[in-house]
């Protein structure tokens, strides 16, 4: 069964503010959460319950996964040397 996928508004809006290439490329990565939320490459946050991070190019997504509800949630987008402040 897929998963849904949902964003922060403060995630939402990092991936709106990205050049439509990337933004392209990201939001391909995203989707594709819904089928397989622990893709291949995706890591588990240290010290973060149920936090997962994936790359894209030089941007990361970091989300959440809730498997009760089949829901992951997009908590920021950024560029890898910004996403972890």
């Amino acid at each position: 069964m897929p998963y849904s996928v949902e964003y922060l508004p403060s995630a939402r809006k990092q991936l709106d503010a990205l050049t439509e290439d990337i933004h392209g490329r990201i939001s391909a990565a995203i989707d594709d959460l819904e089928e397989n939320p622990r893709p291949p490459g995706c890591k588990k946050l240290k010290g973060r319950d149920n936090e997962y991070r994936i790359s894209v190019g030089d941007y990361r997504v970091i989300y959440e996964i809730r498997d009760a509800v089949l829901i992951v949630l997009v908590v920021k987008v950024a560029h890898r040397g910004k996403v972890y402040r």
